[in-house]
């Protein structure tokens, strides 16, 4: 058993995760030894955890296209890491989906962590990752946050998230595309060359 399986194993036996379990969903996370790049983000949703795969959806698409990547690079190269807030779908809310449970990335994050010795940046897509990781460091909001993002380079590229819910928010901000993907992808494609 690899150490991956190992973690998965532990993750699956958990009491907050036993619902998960019984119904037979398993944590929804990519880690693998050689990751260059972590994607952090909210939970995955409900096409990602039914087909177990992280970023299965329009969202994952955009969020693909912002990286100026493939499928393949995403998902095959073992290059990226797919690691949420929170491994498992969080249901339904009035306005989309719930979030993640608050405690889970603090319990299961350090030892996702240790299994990628070879991180070189970690991207944290939304408010959620962005508290988390960075902390009193985050500006006043997430705009802010993603504005500044120079200030977290090299270990930390905060972006909101790439769901269809947010094209608004893109509209309202056209500085995002037109000066934050650029480097992203200009970022990216140094890490993983």
């Amino acid at each position: 058993m690899t150490e991956f399986e190992r973690l998965k194993a532990q993750i699956m036996a958990d009491e907050a995760n036993q619902d998960y379990t019984r119904q037979g969903y398993e944590p929804l996370f990519v880690a693998p030894s050689q990751a260059r790049i972590m994607i952090v983000g909210q939970a995955p949703g409900i096409a990602a955890q039914v087909s177990n795969k992280a970023w299965n959806d329009r969202s994952g698409d955009l969020l693909r296209q912002w990286l100026g990547i493939d499928e393949s690079t995403f998902y095959d190269s073992g290059l990226l890491a797919h690691v949420p807030m929170d491994y498992y779908y969080p249901g339904k809310g009035k306005s989309g989906d719930l979030p993640p449970r608050k405690d889970f990335a603090a319990k299961w994050h350090p030892a996702t962590l240790a299994l990628m010795p070879q991180l070189q940046m970690t991207i944290l897509v939304g408010q959620y990752a962005q508290k988390y990781y960075l902390s009193k460091d985050r500006q006043v909001n997430l705009t802010e946050t993603v504005r500044h993002y120079c200030d977290y380079l090299p270990r930390y590229f905060p972006l909101v998230h790439p769901s269809p819910l947010n094209i608004r928010w893109q509209k309202k901000n056209p500085w995002f595309l037109a000066e934050v993907v650029p480097v992203l992808q200009e970022v990216v494609g140094q890490i993983l060359r």
